[in-house]
C-alpha cells in the first residue's frame, strides 16, 4: 500500500512525522516527504494514525 501527500494542502503542522517518522519527514521547505515506497502491513495501523490526525487532510492511501 502507498501512501500519497498532496503538497497544495500540507502546511507542514508535522502530525504525521511526529507519529511516524519512520515513514514521514516534513522538510525544510514546510512539506511533508514520503520516506518509503509502500507501507509494510506491520506500519498500516501507525500510517492510518497519521492520515486520520493530519489537519488539513492531505495524505491518503493509494
Amino acid at each position: 500500500m502507498r501512501i500519497e501527500a498532496d503538497h497544495t494542502r500540507c502546511e507542514g503542522h508535522g502530525m504525521c512525522e511526529a507519529l511516524a517518522p519512520e515513514l514521514f519527514r516534513v522538510g525544510d521547505d514546510g512539506k511533508v516527504a514520503i520516506r518509503v515506497d509502500t507501507v509494510a502491513e506491520a506500519d498500516r495501523e501507525v500510517a492510518q494514525l497519521a492520515l486520520d490526525s493530519c489537519p488539513t487532510q492531505a495524505l491518503r492511501f493509494d
